[in-house]
């Protein structure tokens, strides 16, 4: 007597006849897994078995090709569901799949415009960044709704901040200009290019929790952090491709094109989610509220600021890309931790 296992469940047993019959038939497969009830610590394949006993079975034909999809229909081909367009518009998993999938294509088709090009291609790559967060750093307070006004709300203060008023230039620090030494190099780009785009990007989190009707768990702003450096590497990436990038050698030019379209807004979004870590703790801690505050502009700053001075030393540079997205990590993981002393 045989029995057959077939992902992990087994069936039988049966005795030889019965598994030669069920094969011709079809309901036992040659690659499912037996065991003869005389030898249970002996698992094969129903084909060792088959060829150790010396017996030949031949799986039945249910005829031509043309036979066998007239038996199985034409449904197999195009399912009815196909024609009812309320059961796709329905299926949230369908409309995600083909709007990541074929978005480059319509956007290729319907934009002429170089900036909208650039603009729509970060915007794909965004989305795909979204919902990779989503799946990393979900809450039951997420909302896409909010997500998708976080994104947005960034880039027009990038808009107001840089482009209409100039007003960043206000910060004195950005006058030291990155072409000194290691020292004025740090001052710039920490004091100058990290403090104002880290504290741009934190606004629409300290407006959000001014605002939030509950309070707001770590990781629920964390996530919000996230898509609000996105939206910045967005809109920094479109100005870099449409002018930087575009004086640059073609090889160059393509890499640094899809460094602005990929691992640049991860990293911006980091940065904005270790701030949305910091404000979140300084809202459920008030009485810590303003060094938190502090430490949510400080520390992205900081950051950012090494990761700029060392990106012409590219090992070094790659060393400031994991400790951000480690602290991150460790940050929530010890998010008990900090709660209990700062309570």
């Amino acid at each position: 007597m045989i029995i057959i296992i077939r992902n992990g469940k087994q069936f039988g047993p049966y005795d030889e006849d019965t598994i030669k019959q069920y094969i011709e038939d079809g309901k036992i497969l040659k690659c499912d897994k037996c065991i003869d009830c005389t030898d249970l610590d002996n698992v094969i394949t129903v084909k060792q078995y088959l060829k150790d006993n010396g017996i030949s079975v031949k799986v039945k034909s249910a005829g031509s090709i043309v036979n066998q999809l007239k038996a199985i229909g034409r449904d197999i081909i195009i399912p009815h569901e196909f024609f009812k367009k309320e059961i796709l518009l329905s299926d949230k998993k369908f409309i995600l799949l083909a709007a990541i999938g074929l978005l480059p294509s319509v956007i290729g088709f319907f934009i002429q415009s170089e900036w909208l090009m650039f603009y729509f291609v970060s915007l794909y790559f965004s989305i795909i960044w979204s919902i990779f967060f989503y799946n990393f750093f979900k809450t039951s307070q997420v909302s896409w709704k909010t997500a998708t006004t976080i994104f947005f709300m960034t880039q027009i203060f990038i808009f107001l901040l840089w482009d209409l008023t100039g007003l960043v230039k206000l910060n004195p620090f950005y006058n030291i200009g990155e072409q000194g030494g290691l020292f004025s190099r740090l001052i710039f780009f920490i004091m100058g290019v990290g403090f104002t785009e880290e504290f741009v990007k934190a606004i629409p989190l300290f407006i959000l929790i001014a605002r939030a009707k509950e309070p707001m768990i770590p990781r629920t702003l964390v996530f919000y952090g996230l898509i609000s450096g996105l939206a910045f590497g967005v809109e920094e990436g479109v100005q870099y491709q449409i002018s930087v990038n575009n004086q640059l050698e073609y090889q160059y030019s393509f890499f640094a094109n899809i460094a602005r379209l990929t691992y640049l807004p991860f990293i911006h979004a980091v940065f904005t989610g270790i701030a949305g870590y910091y404000i979140a703790f300084g809202n459920l801690y008030p009485k810590f509220k303003k060094s938190l505050y502090v430490m949510a502009i400080a520390v992205p700053m900081i950051l950012h600021g090494l990761y700029d001075t060392f990106n012409r030393s590219t090992f070094i540079s790659i060393i400031f890309l994991i400790i951000p997205v480690a602290l991150l990590m460790i940050y929530l993981r010890r998010t008990s931790d900090l709660k209990a002393k700062l309570r």
